[in-house]
């Protein structure tokens, strides 16, 4: 998700040359407990091992062209004067997935849906909840987009957190999801922190509603168990993008019974409808 940030550079007037150094040298340890000795790492280098004790133990910086044969050995870049190398190698993998289904997952020339097609800012949206069919979830998430992409973000209510035997602390609650430009709409692949369920959103925007609302389905990625429902019709109302747009309908959050929903959410889900 990281794409096309630009590199950091040896720069920062923050960065203190000695908590550089003791970073450099920290990266450097753990890389090197990953070779079968130091001596034979040293002569691999061509690096003089009292010179590289001193690198290890952050008393000093290699010269580039020593840095640069460093980072050729570990596959790794400049950074670790920087950065921890749990950090960037993480990003790496990170890229790695991401290269691994580009061109199968959303539009290889498209980085996600447009302003147009769905304006950054907040949403509310409606659904029956899949636990209580008498009972339906509105709330409100944000989309929002960076490098290059688009995201949702949100917080599962109180309530059902509580009754799914999770903490109900604003961490725990945070979900966030990817959304993907579709032929005929947009998805999104939505999960909690950590979480081992998601759910998978599917929107069209509704025509003669003033470009304001999207409909479709949500699903999740649960057993079926005959205790609960696993696809729900699901309305998306676009709020707009200041605080203030968003804080009735942030008030109005939670479980409600149907005739407590706006009208038109109400309208759009056809709750006697199958889904089809």
């Amino acid at each position: 998700m990281r794409e096309g940030r630009p590199t950091r550079v040896f720069t920062r007037p923050q960065d203190d040359p000695s908590e550089l150094r003791a970073r450099f040298g920290r990266n450097l340890r753990e890389l090197s407990s990953r070779a079968h000795s130091i001596s034979a790492l040293c002569r691999e280098l061509g690096i003089n091992r009292t010179q590289y004790n001193r690198y290890l133990s952050g008393e000093s910086f290699p010269r580039p062209d020593i840095l640069h044969r460093i980072c050729t050995h570990f596959g790794t870049d400049a950074r670790i004067l920087l950065c921890d190398v749990s950090e960037i190698e993480a990003e790496r993998r990170e890229l790695s997935a991401l290269a691994e289904v580009a061109g199968f997952v959303g539009a290889a020339e498209r980085r996600g849906p447009s302003e147009g097609e769905l304006p950054s800012g907040f949403y509310r949206f409606s659904r029956r909840s899949y636990i209580t069919e008498e009972l339906f979830l509105t709330a409100v998430v944000k989309i929002y987009r960076a490098a290059g992409r688009v995201f949702v973000r949100g917080y599962e209510h109180r309530r059902i957190a509580r009754e799914k035997g999770l903490p109900v602390d604003r961490y725990t609650r945070e979900y966030r999801g990817a959304v993907l430009p579709q032929s005929h709409g947009i998805a999104a692949l939505v999960s909690r922190r950590g979480g081992e369920t998601a759910s998978l959103n599917f929107l069209t925007r509704a025509p003669s509603l003033a470009n304001n609302f999207w409909v479709g389905f949500t699903a999740r990625t649960a057993a079926e168990s005959g205790t609960g429902r696993l696809i729900e019709r699901l309305v998306f109302e676009y709020l707009g993008s200041g605080v203030a747009d968003v804080l009735p309908a942030a008030r109005e959050a939670g479980l409600r019974d149907f005739a407590e929903l706006p009208p038109i959410h109400r309208q759009q889900l056809r709750i006697n409808d199958p889904i089809s």
